[in-house]
């Protein structure tokens, strides 16, 4: 489950949406997309309401107040920058499929089992998937993505 993608879909849904009826329209279908896609109603409550938290806006959204909301959520800059330290963080990529679901929880019980107690324990392993091959990637020409 990706964490982002409830908050990135609200957050396009009020800039394309100009008026109150239709940011409620499209946030009830996405609510309802996000559902059928297995998202927990609560967390998916938690990151809409994170959306207006990020740009602090305390106030319930209404017909009253959507114009300013959407027009102070489309001018302020939001990006958030996290720096790494590469020198406490171990990036591990794997190729993800159906069987390799369990792999996180298992590697991160061994890597707690067999480094607890040695110095490599201060690094702490960030896990990544890769997607299988597959004819849509074979047919791209890697040239062009350069």
């Amino acid at each position: 489950m990706k964490k982002n993608i409830p908050f990135a879909m609200l957050l396009r849904a009020i800039r394309y949406c100009s008026s109150f009826t239709l940011f409620i329209n499209e946030r009830e279908s996405l609510r309802m997309a996000l559902l059928l896609n297995k998202y927990p109603e609560a967390f998916i409550r938690k990151q809409f309401e994170l959306v207006f938290k990020r740009f602090n806006i305390s106030e319930a959204v209404s017909v009253y107040n959507y114009e300013r909301i959407r027009s102070n959520i489309i001018t302020t800059c939001y990006i958030e920058a996290r720096q790494v330290d590469y020198d406490k963080n171990l990036f591990i990529h794997f190729t993800y499929c159906t069987n390799m679901r369990t792999f996180p929880i298992r590697f991160h019980a061994l890597w707690r089992k067999y480094f607890s107690f040695s110095p490599i324990n201060d690094i702490n392993p960030v896990l990544g998937t890769r997607n299988l091959p597959n004819l849509q990637l074979q047919l791209i020409n890697r040239e062009d993505i350069r």
